[in-house]
């Protein structure tokens, strides 16, 4: 009797010490934001929300949700503040240079 509460007792520790998955498909916006609590509203479009969770300096995650529910995950790359959008002379590819 006395091993097989030990045994229940170190299950339930080990089960309690597992990691969780940060962001899963069809998770619970509520659940999304108290486990990420520096999430910010990125827009409202329809019946769509958009978060925005900062990785550090240089990524941050887009996070979809459709009436409640998380439907797509994006992590993106910022641009840096030094490195303005600048028009390119440039072809696009898809034209044929002729000389």
């Amino acid at each position: 009797m006395k091993k097989l509460l030990v045994f229940i007792t170190a299950i339930m520790l080990l089960g309690a010490c597992a990691t969780r998955p940060e962001f899963e498909q069809g998770m619970t916006e509520r659940k999304f934001l108290r486990q990420n609590k520096e999430a910010v509203l990125a827009g409202i479009d329809g019946n769509q929300t958009v978060y925005r969770v900062n990785r550090g300096e240089r990524f941050y995650v887009l996070a979809t949700f459709e009436e409640g529910k998380l439907i797509k995950l994006e992590e993106r790359e910022t641009v840096p503040a030094w490195m303005p959008n600048q028009p390119s002379n440039q072809p696009d590819g898809n034209e044929m240079n002729e000389y």
